[in-house]
């Protein structure tokens, strides 16, 4: 792979559940550096085209790549972070501190029952990165909705992931702590990462992301918020007149 080539390559995926099509025909790529907001209505296929991207699932027809590699065969897991709608539910039976589960982050890397000062020191700085560093010994089951997602981007962070993907990471966060978490993705993004992001909010989507799909089983809107707006892919997509600005959860 050189360095030009997409983060994320998706070439005519279409993939099913029985005779049923999720996703049909979907085709895009992500560059390095890139942030990608993906909105659709409720069943639209969003989360199921994220686990055709993680290759937890394979596409029935058509191609989906990692860094040049089918997403499926992909060894490089580390390079990809992943943070799920509600890790809450991820946590409840983890009794483990915040520190920990950054230091998770550095397992690719150290090995199991290996982590030394160094994978410690990049713990620490991912939880500075992301304003937690008060928070490392705190049980994760202890914090907010926010503190959880911030959590969970630093694990990333210390992986040293390239490309960070979030599954409606704001569901259950409140106001206040939504807008402090776009201003996070907006930082981290102008340091160098690339953001793939599914957001019910469309409005949210249009002030933060650089790019939008707009996705309802097909691709119907691909490209900048501005034209995302001139056109008429929301109606299409939503069955709704609802104007782009306000957030949209059916």
């Amino acid at each position: 792979m050189t360095g030009d080539s997409p983060l994320v390559a998706v070439e005519d995926a279409t993939f099913g559940y029985a005779a049923a099509p999720v996703v049909e025909g979907v085709s895009f790529a992500v560059e390095p550096g890139e942030y990608v907001g993906i909105v659709g209505p409720n069943g639209s296929g969003k989360s199921t085209l994220l686990k055709l991207l993680l290759g937890l699932l394979e596409p029935d027809r058509g191609a989906v790549e990692l860094f040049g590699a089918p997403a499926r065969a992909f060894e490089g897991r580390e390079r990809v972070g992943y943070v799920a709608q509600d890790v809450t539910e991820n946590t409840k039976e983890m009794p483990i501190t915040v520190a920990e589960v950054v230091l998770m982050g550095r397992f690719p890397h150290a090995g199991f029952g290996r982590i030394g000062g160094e994978d410690r020191r990049l713990a620490r700085e991912a939880l500075r990165t992301v304003g937690i560093e008060h928070l490392a010994d705190r049980q994760v089951t202890k914090l907010s909705g926010g503190q959880r997602q911030r959590a969970y981007i630093a694990r990333a962070l210390a992986a040293e992931a390239e490309l960070l993907v979030l599954d409606e990471p704001t569901v259950g966060v409140d106001a206040e702590s939504v807008e402090a978490f776009f201003e996070l993705l907006g930082e981290l993004n102008d340091d160098g990462m690339t953001i793939l992001l599914v957001e019910h909010d469309i409005g949210a989507v249009l002030d933060h992301a650089s790019r939008v799909l707009c996705l309802n089983r097909e691709l119907y809107f691909d490209g900048e918020p501005a034209a995302f707006v001139e056109t008429d892919a929301l109606e299409r997509a939503y069955g709704t007149t609802l104007r782009p600005g306000a957030e949209v959860t059916r």
